[in-house]
């Protein structure tokens, strides 16, 4: 039988991440050691007030980023100001797991990241205090998946990558050995 594809990231986590972050934070369990437990993806389309075939557009495009199918965000509570009512789809997100979330995070940190404008690495004080990072990018296009002649819009999106880590420096130091580029 041979071997079934395990992502690359994935692999240089149990072959070396593991044993890094396991010496340099001195963990006596191995179940101590901090990994990724999760991806999530979103995009808040304020147009689709107006028009609400741009989130169903927002939904095919990020279903191709993640390879997963988005699901669509209702509004909780309406507001008059925005013209919102209770109900009307206002974004879409989707959570990645397992070998889709070491794929996703592998073509952001290759493809996505190097192709944003301007880009002068991550903001390092993006954690949340519990291991969790959150970045924003503005436009989705950077992804290779998303064909730019056939878009008709261009979105942000926000990713939050969340971690088994207690605290900020120990997920700092998992992302960093994943190639994360932040800035110093």
């Amino acid at each position: 039988m041979t071997d079934a594809y395990v992502p690359r990231l994935k692999k240089l986590y149990s072959e070396t991440l593991r044993d890094e972050m396991a010496k340099e934070f001195g963990y006596a369990n191995p179940l101590q050691i901090p990994g990724l437990s999760k991806v999530v993806l979103n995009m808040g389309i304020g147009e689709a007030v107006a028009d609400s075939k741009k989130v169903r557009a927002a939904a095919d495009d990020l279903a191709l980023i993640a390879g997963q199918k988005p699901v669509i965000v209702k509004a909780r509570r309406s507001i008059a100001t925005y013209k919102l009512r209770e109900g009307m789809p206002i974004g879409v997100k989707v959570t990645l797991r397992k070998d889709r979330m070491f794929e996703f995070v592998d073509r952001l940190v290759t493809i996505a990241l190097p192709r944003v404008r301007d880009f002068r690495g991550l903001n390092p004080k993006s954690f949340d205090g519990r291991g969790n990072f959150a970045l924003g990018i503005k436009e989705h296009i950077v992804f290779p998946e998303i064909d730019y002649d056939k878009v008709s819009d261009i979105w942000g999106m926000d990713v939050i990558v969340c971690t088994t880590a207690p605290n900020d420096n120990e997920a700092k130091s998992l992302l960093k050995g994943f190639n994360f580029p932040f800035r110093t």
